[in-house]
């Protein structure tokens, strides 16, 4: 994880960092946005997005015969806990900064497609084909809420979604897949 974090999510941060700390713009979501819609949102597509996360990852298990598995309840609990930093710092990246910037430039479908896409490509770095377009049942719904939900743009619900889905696809999902004995 150290050179996930050095390679892939600092850079990330320090990109929005900058454009926040230089320019402030409400486009990149770092508000509350309307508290209500934002939890809301949260609290419903969380324990969707991590079953369906998780039953696309069983598929795809199948499909290609082997998956890693936490080797326990404390190490899915660990990799919770780094997908608890990293959904947050692809969010505010992708959404906040790629959307939310081009939305602001150009328009907001043009922002929703950039980010959507700049988000399910990047998957690419380290995962096939299919594990790739996967991302795109979590950055479809994402990209949309983030434009779409009253209020000012805010990365609230969608970093709370975005974690579910990853901890449905990675670590804790695979986990309880091996606990149920369904792998």
């Amino acid at each position: 994880m150290k050179p996930d974090l050095a390679i892939r999510l600092l850079p990330m941060v320090a990109a929005f960092a900058l454009v926040e700390i230089i320019w402030r713009p409400s486009w990149t979501g770092l508000s509350l946005g309307r508290i209500d819609a934002q939890l809301l949102f949260g609290a419903v597509t969380a324990p969707l997005l991590f079953v369906a996360a998780t039953w696309v990852q069983l598929l795809l298990t199948r499909q290609r015969g082997a998956i890693a598995v936490p080797s326990g309840p404390g190490d899915a609990w660990f990799q919770a806990g780094f997908y608890l930093v990293n959904g947050p710092v692809e969010e505010a990246f992708f959404r906040g900064l790629v959307q939310g910037g081009l939305g602001a430039l150009i328009a907001p479908p043009a922002g929703f497609i950039a980010g959507t896409l700049a988000y399910v490509l990047y998957h690419r770095l380290g995962w096939s084909w299919p594990e790739t377009l996967a991302t795109a049942l979590v950055g479809v719904p994402l990209g949309l809420a983030f434009w779409l939900l009253p209020g000012p743009p805010s990365l609230l619900g969608v970093s709370i979604a975005h974690v579910a889905a990853t901890c449905g696809f990675l670590g804790p999902g695979p986990y309880l897949l091996r606990k149920l004995n369904l792998l």
